[in-house]
Formats: C-alpha cells, sequence, structure tokens
C-alpha cells in the first residue's frame, strides 16, 4: 500500500472502532432508562450501518486479508477511553448524570470523527459519510 492508502486505512480503522464503542455503551438492559427507546434504536440501526459501510471501505483499500490486521494497531487507545467510560458508568449505576457526561463524551467523539474525515477528504479525496 502507498502512503495515501495507509493513512486512508488507519483512518477507516480508528473511524470503525470509534463507532462500535460509541455502540457498547448502549446495552438494552442499561440504556433504556436513560433514552428514548425509539431513538436508540434508530441509534442502534444507524451506527450497525455505518459500521457495515466502513467494514466495506476497509476491505477496498486494504484487501480482505489486511482488514483485520489494519483495525488492530490505531485502536488500542480508544478501546482505553471507551473502557473509562464504561466504568464510569458503572461506578455511577448508570444514573441520569453518568448518561449527560456519556453523551457529552459520544458529541465530543462524533466531532473528532468530523475533523478527521475532513482532513482526509481534503488530503485524500472522499471517504464517504459515516
Amino acid at each position: 500500500m502507498d502512503g495515501s492508502q495507509l493513512r486512508k486505512a488507519q483512518a477507516i480503522s480508528v473511524l470503525h472502532e470509534m463507532l462500535q464503542q460509541i455502540l457498547n455503551l448502549f446495552p438494552a438492559e442499561r440504556s433504556s432508562a436513560a433514552c428514548d427507546t425509539t431513538l436508540l434504536d434508530k441509534l442502534h440501526t444507524g451506527l450497525h450501518q455505518q459500521l457495515e459501510d466502513l467494514d466495506t471501505s476497509l476491505v477496498q483499500v486494504m484487501g480482505e486479508q489486511d482488514s483485520a490486521q489494519g483495525r488492530a494497531g490505531p485502536t488500542l487507545v480508544l478501546k482505553s477511553y471507551f473502557q473509562g467510560i464504561h466504568l464510569s458508568l458503572n461506578e455511577k449505576t448508570y444514573s441520569d448524570g453518568a448518561w449527560e457526561i456519556v453523551r457529552l463524551e459520544i458529541m465530543r467523539s462524533f466531532s473528532s470523527l468530523t475533523n478527521l474525515q475532513e482532513r482526509l477528504r481534503t488530503k485524500d479525496g472522499d471517504l464517504g459519510s459515516p
């Protein structure tokens, strides 16, 4: 892969991991009390669709075999970050206040995703929109 493909593959991996971690924050049994279930279902559906699209994009950029390896490296920091959010939710017994912090963190994550996408579009062409 050339440098442009590698950057795109790493960015797709980061986008994928961030969306997966956000999805993992909302297990049905814990989140229904803090969220409108219709909105939560829409969020789940949208995140699943974006994850599938990113899987397809990663395979296109890296090839079938290398796509799983491409996800491993740049995502460890994200996993640790979201593990901290999970722990905070658990420690605060999934209270409304804890969910408000999660909402703010997700909004910050989406802002970071948007910034990453914009940088990639200007450098390497359109990535698509998660």
